[in-house]
């Protein structure tokens, strides 16, 4: 009889033998195919929670099977420990961020090693270092010697509760990222770096990324904002008051300029800027925009100047200055056509101006047509446009454009919405930006043999705005070059100009310099990253722009850091809330007969399944999973219940049938090993080794997939054929032994510590991470191909093909399938991505 499954006892086993060997550190060995696996680094808050066990067991599927296979694999581990939750916890802890951060660390460290990942923990860095940050503040150094980076007063994004500026994508609806509170307009002096010197190459360069998700590289293009239009230069009518005498506006719409009424600028406009000095109710009225949402509300002042329109003979347009209006597209300077813009219509609305339509949808009357409450933005045939009248809207753009061009007061231009990157933060738990402030007003960047400028100990914090501005001994210095007075700077860099590079450091994280050439060349870029679909535009964008920028100061020549990406979905769990409608903790609600109860046996409310949370309290401690079910049954459950890329919904009964598995398994090879098992006869020998091959076959190509819900399911077939058999007495001993040696590897990317230990009973020697990974037998030539059918990147149907069929054959086999055939038609299908044997990608115009 075997004896019960100690998995407490197993995995410290087996963690202690891979940590003894040394098996998962990693070096540069140029013999061998490299392949890099990393998932996006996590900010050290105490604990991990289920979204860090399913992130990193996604990763090590990939590592442990690339290694498998032969590759000399780079799996590491970090920590972006910069951050204003350490401020916030110092404040109510009285305890300084560093400490806090240090000592959340070695827990969440202790926590991911208890889960088995297969990480290089010889190569972890914490950002907050200042062997790491010492080097990023060498890189700013450098890129403002090469005028990538630069200094400028303007307005920004301020978080009244977390006191800092905010770059526009740390926006989201008009509020803090991270503290939810309504955004304000603050004029203040920061330092930029020109991410806008790169919005075309970033945006080709996406075409390249074959392996993203199309969902991510279709939110960076809208991020980046390619526009193809037209700059028209309306002439000032009464330029009396300012120092410019025509406005220059971006359009993609020249074909509405007979249906403007109005322009308006931007609260930090030039003329703006030069009217408030002089008008105390326009500089009130600037004032008061910094306080009020303008998606929310739309506001404007009347600046008593008029532009002309260009066509119009004598008509006058009134310029407005409008909160709605942002410097940080086109020029900052709008025409407003009230009948084909919503926005534009609001605004005309409330100050009663003219709305005047100039586009007919093509099933509406002229004669009784009005635009009431909602803008028409749709295709027609132009009106009330002169010259334009009867046209269509592209061929209307095309005159109106030929005919500014001819009187030489437009030109087209593209213009782009990524603008550049603010990185000046007001407090102090963060890098220090390495420049002085001289007595004589020169700014002084810090001699790169001065770094790191290290952030200064503190013993007692408090949340009024940056500490690093009150600790005078620190502040106060003098120039090395002159020896006279000057003063550091107390902003810090965004938290995200750590996690932009980070992924660099790994390569050499021990060594002096950054990074060695040698060691970038050889392991970047990245083969296979994996985090959030929440980091597509903020981590992704800049790490993207700062590895180009990187590469034109110098460093290495690579242009992309991450070839393949994948996002995975949310954990997801049921809330629950008590009498008093307090949210309450899962392991507090029990069943019984009356139902959902809690544990004084009061009703509860059951909600929605939602992502888990600390708010809503629907969490479930991976501590207490992994001490009472194990590190392997956790992995398992993550692995088997959802795709991937898809949310997961955590139950109870899902982990507690994944450990009756492990146990099954366990029990299996135990029987077995201990001698029970005598073959009758081997009469399903031929059966059990088809079974294995196609499991092979199958488990392979889905890894290859990042279908891991379905390799879960292509095990169950194999265990299921293996109990089958044992228990008909049907095969011989040494096919049983071979198909236990395939699962025990099968089974070592999904559940380590259960592998190890099955190729250890089967009396292998060595380890099973060891091991090559399983190949099918020659006589499984013939076995097929899962082929997954994806559009734009998303996986709609898998097809099971002959192997090695080629890329013609298989594209005209699939498109004829009616799921795909419906899917595509009518669609232009831009390319076919094919890999072999195992994915073909029809990337479409949606």
């Amino acid at each position: 009889m075997s004896s019960r499954y100690n998995h407490k006892k197993v995995e410290r086993f087996w963690q202690s033998k891979w940590i003894e060997k040394k098996i998962f550190n990693a070096s540069s060995d140029y013999s061998k195919k490299k392949y890099y696996v990393l998932e996006m680094f996590p900010y050290p808050s105490g604990k991990i929670h289920m979204g860090h066990v399913r992130n990193y067991t996604l990763g090590d599927v990939v590592a442990r099977y690339k290694k498998m296979n032969g590759f000399n694999v780079l799996h590491p581990m970090g920590w972006d420990a910069f951050g204003l939750p350490a401020e916030n916890a110092a404040i109510l802890e009285k305890k300084p961020p560093s400490e806090w951060t240090y000592n959340n660390i070695k827990i969440m460290r202790n926590q991911l090693k208890s889960m088995g990942f297969s990480i290089d923990w010889s190569r972890e860095l914490a950002t907050c270092h200042p062997d790491y940050y010492k080097h990023e503040q060498v890189f700013f150094l450098d890129l403002l010697k090469n005028d990538l980076a630069y200094k400028k007063e303007s307005y920004v994004n301020w978080d009244p509760v977390d006191k800092t500026v905010l770059a526009n994508e740390q926006v989201i609806d008009g509020k803090g990222w991270r503290s939810r509170a309504t955004i304000e307009k603050k004029k203040l002096s920061q330092w930029f770096l020109r991410t806008s010197n790169y919005s075309e190459e970033l945006l080709s360069c996406l075409d390249n990324l074959e392996r993203w998700p199309e969902r991510v590289k279709t939110m960076q293009k809208n991020w980046i904002g390619k526009s193809v239009g037209v700059e028209i230069n309306f002439k000032i009518d009464n330029p009396e008051n300012i120092s410019v005498n025509e406005l220059n506006i971006f359009t993609t719409r020249p074909d509405t300029v007979f249906g403007a009424t109005f322009c308006a600028i931007s609260i930090d406009h030039k003329i703006s800027e030069e009217l408030s000095i002089k008008d105390k109710n326009i500089k009130k009225f600037i004032n008061t925009c910094a306080n009020i949402n303008p998606d929310k509300e739309k506001i404007g002042f009347c600046t008593n100047i008029n532009v002309l329109h260009p066509f119009i003979k004598n008509k006058k347009i009134p310029l407005y200055i409008a909160n709605f209006v942002l410097m940080e597209y086109g020029s900052g300077a709008i025409f407003g056509c009230p009948a084909h813009d919503q926005r534009d219509l609001e605004f005309a609305q409330k100050y009663k101006l003219d709305v005047i339509p100039v586009i007919l949808p093509y099933d509406q009357n002229q004669e009784n047509y009005k635009i009431l409450n909602i803008a028409y933005t749709g295709d027609g045939k132009i009106i009330n446009s002169d010259f334009l009248n009867e046209k269509k809207s592209e061929e209307a753009k095309r005159i109106i454009i030929k005919k500014l061009i001819e009187k030489k007061q437009g030109q087209k231009k593209i213009n782009y919405k990524l603008r550049d990157w603010g990185l000046s933060r007001q407090r102090y738990w963060g890098c220090p930006i390495p420049v002085l402030y001289r007595e004589d007003g020169k700014i002084i960047p810090v001699p790169k043999e001065h770094l790191p400028i290290k952030l200064p100990p503190i013993s007692e914090f408090s949340n009024s705005g940056n500490m690093l501005n009150k600790i005078d001994e620190w502040k106060n210095t003098t120039c090395p070059h002159t020896g006279l007075k000057a003063v550091r700077e107390t902003d810090t860099f965004d938290t995200f100009f750590e996690s932009s590079w980070y992924f660099l450091r790994y390569c050499n994280p021990r060594n002096d310099k950054s990074f060695l050439t040698e060691d970038i060349n050889y392991w970047l870029p990245v083969d296979q990253y994996i985090g959030g679909i929440e980091h597509a535009i903020l981590h992704l964008l800049y790490s993207r722009f700062f590895v180009k920028a990187l590469r034109d100061v110098g460093y290495f020549k690579l242009n992309e850091p991450f070839d393949g990406l994948f996002t995975q979905g949310m954990v997801t769990h049921k809330t629950f809330k008590n009498i008093d409608n307090e949210w309450i903790l899962p392991n507090e609600v029990q069943i019984n007969n009356k139902g959902f109860m809690d544990i004084k046996n009061r009703e509860v409310t059951v909600g929605k399944i939602e992502k888990m949370s600390k708010s809503k309290k629907n969490v479930v401690d991976p501590t207490f999973i992994i001490d009472a079910y194990g590190a392997d049954t956790a992995r398992w459950f993550m692995l088997s219940d959802s795709p991937p890329d898809r949310d997961l919904e955590w139950t109870e009964n899902g982990i507690k049938n994944s450990f009756k598995l492990i146990n099954r398994v366990w029990d299996l090879i135990s029987s077995f090993n201990d001698g029970e098992y005598v073959a009758k006869n081997n009469d399903n020998d031929n059966d059990l080794r088809k079974i294995k091959n196609l499991s092979i076959k199958k488990i392979t190509d889905n890894i290859e997939l990042f279908s891991y819900n379905k390799c879960i399911a292509n095990l169950y077939e194999l265990i299921n054929g293996i109990q089958e058999y044992i228990m008909k007495q049907s095969v011989s001993k040494t096919c049983l032994n071979d198909a236990f040696k395939s699962l025990a590897l099968l089974m070592q990317p999904f559940t380590p510590h259960l592998s190890e230990e099955l190729w250890g009973k089967i009396g292998s020697g060595d380890l099973a991470i060891n091991q090559h990974w399983p190949k099918a037998e020659n006589n499984s030539e013939n076995i097929n191909s899962n082929i997954a059918i994806q559009i734009n990147g998303k996986t709609k149907e898998i097809v099971s093909l002959i192997t090695n069929l080629d890329k013609e054959k298989v594209e005209n086999i699939v498109i004829k399938l009616p799921k795909i055939k419906k899917i595509i038609y009518g669609k232009e299908i831009l390319k076919v991505i094919y890999v072999k044997n195992k994915v073909i990608n029809f990337v479409i115009i949606e």
